[in-house]
């Protein structure tokens, strides 16, 4: 059940008292918990943590605002966010969600959203990728942001996991020669996801696409389509309602693994196991094409 003081922040923080009619726990998160409260007035979804994820939630929220201002593709929208003392907590319009539902019209959202730019790539502020921090520094050039941004922090991060030397190395060089993708390339700065997995993406009780739980920033586009295809769990109607709006380049397939070897290190950095011999592998599969 939710404390006292939880409640209390709550109300506080929404200038009302919310008459709770019924607390129900949601399983599903990684990293965080999940209640559904069922008030008078609506039902709202209410995420919870340890007081120090509060930057985790702002980050979140800022996200979710930016996604739906866009106004491309459906999200939850942000209600409140605060913390006491020993718990931090972001509360947002609950939305029923389903497995099934378009998803050609959802590949299309994605595709427009994508089309919401910006003249340089990163973000207003730094942010998370799970509970890992992310750099957002605005940078003018892709392959600048992607390599001193995206995989060195996480190539550092993973030496500090106890990552093997090889692995440090290898990545190392890899990020060295990200020019040799990206000769016939120029992405543009696209409003992303940024931890888009089937996990993260549903349709509304109504059909309607629905994404949650973003990293967002604006980056090159195929890194949001990339880690869709790394989980698996989007349909082919899904790829072809997005190159239907906005065609990937033909280039994608060769870059997609650089994209999605961001994601492995960072599930090597938050969880470890395996995933360290599956970033070797992907790390020696592209210094092969160099």
């Amino acid at each position: 059940m939710l404390s006292d003081s939880l409640i209390h922040s709550l109300n506080n923080s929404l200038n009302q008292t919310l008459e709770l009619q019924n607390i129900t726990p949601i399983a599903g998160g990684d990293i965080h918990q999940a209640w559904l409260l069922e008030t008078s007035q609506a039902k709202l979804f209410l995420k919870l943590n340890r007081a120090q994820s509060a930057p985790v939630f702002a980050a979140e929220a800022w996200a979710l605002q930016q996604i739906q201002q866009s106004q491309t593709i459906r999200c939850p929208q942000v209600i409140a966010l605060g913390q006491t003392d020993q718990q931090a907590w972001l509360l947002m319009e609950y939305i029923a969600l389903s497995g099934r539902g378009d998803d050609f019209k959802r590949g299309q959202a994605l595709a427009a959203m994508h089309q919401t730019q910006h003249h340089q790539f990163g973000w207003e502020q730094d942010n998370f990728i799970g509970h890992t921090p992310q750099r957002n520094t605005w940078t003018q050039e892709w392959l600048d942001f992607y390599r001193q941004q995206r995989l060195e922090p996480q190539l550092a991060l993973a030496k500090q996991q106890g990552a093997s030397q090889r692995l440090i190395e290898k990545g190392q060089q890899l990020a060295e020669n990200l020019a040799v993708f990206f000769e016939h390339y120029q992405p543009v700065p696209s409003l992303l996801h940024g931890d888009l997995w089937a996990g993260n993406s549903a349709f509304s009780a109504q059909g309607e696409p629905v994404i949650y739980d973003p990293a967002s920033y604006y980056g090159d586009r195929e890194t949001d389509m990339a880690m869709t295809e790394l989980f698996g769990g989007f349909s082919q109607a899904f790829y072809q309602g997005y190159n239907q709006a906005w065609p990937l380049d033909a280039g994608y397939q060769h870059r997609k693994p650089i994209y999605n070897l961001y994601h492995i290190l960072n599930h090597f950095n938050l969880f470890g196991g395996h995933y360290q011999h599956q970033a070797e592998q992907l790390i020696d599969r592209l210094l092969s094409q160099i």
